[in-house]
């Protein structure tokens, strides 16, 4: 840890207190864990205050948690004979089986969505991370921070679009990526690869349609969970 990023996480559990749900440092950078209660004050704090000053959102994004640890192949290092061993072709694409429990607290009790915030302070030249847990993760609300720093508008949209956060306050919360008539989410964990449905045009409607999508579901590249020691040792 820098004696940079020490001073600034002393400041912040000294300035805030009982109001961070977690303050932790993770390859030197402060992350902070704020309710979406206290997101709004905590936010505008960070921004106003001298020893913070904050000025710059650089993003904010979702993060779906529901399938956070989990892998589709164990292994201990990478290999160069590809994932063939490891995988059936024929596998269902991470497309949820009908018997599958899919209630959020399998994994992650409610904690499933949440926004993560990267801030910069220009005059400190210093980062800070935030995280807001949604706490209903069937219809995950946040307060939305675009009073604070105008640039959330469109992140904040973003989120909403793929992961389906809905940010209280927002001026105009709509889709800014998919297609209006788009349905579902497709960051979402339980949002099939292939999508839900697939558009063609139809010769004898002389239009555009919607069908169900035909395309066969099968997972060539497994998600693999490695170890970020050497990660961690490049950055020391």
């Amino acid at each position: 840890m820098s004696k940079a990023t020490d001073q600034l996480q002393a400041q912040l559990q000294d300035v805030f207190g009982d109001r961070l749900a977690a303050c932790k440092v993770d390859l030197d950078e402060v992350t902070l864990e704020i309710a979406p209660a206290d997101l709004l004050d905590v936010c505008r704090t960070l921004r106003t205050r001298n020893e913070f000053a904050f000025s710059l959102l650089l993003d904010v994004c979702g993060v779906d948690y529901s399938e956070y640890g989990v892998d589709e192949w164990q292994t201990e290092e990478a290999t160069l004979r590809g994932f063939s061993r490891g995988v059936d072709a024929q596998s269902s694409g991470r497309l949820r089986q009908g018997e599958e429990d899919l209630s959020v607290e399998t994994a992650r009790g409610s904690r499933r969505f949440a926004a993560v915030y990267h801030l910069l302070s220009i005059s400190t030249n210093r980062r800070l991370r935030l995280r807001c847990y949604a706490p209903d993760a069937g219809l995950p609300v946040i307060p939305s921070v675009t009073s604070i720093w105008a640039s959330a508008n469109w992140y904040e949209r973003e989120a909403f679009d793929l992961f389906g956060i809905v940010f209280e306050g927002h001026p105009d919360l709509r889709r800014i990526l998919t297609d209006y008539g788009f349905i579902g989410h497709p960051f979402r964990k339980d949002f099939p690869l292939s999508g839900n449905v697939e558009v063609r045009y139809d010769p004898a409607k002389q239009r555009v349609v919607y069908e169900p999508v035909s395309i066969e579901p099968r997972v060539l590249v497994p998600k693999v969970i490695r170890d970020e020691v050497r990660r961690r040792e490049n950055l020391s």
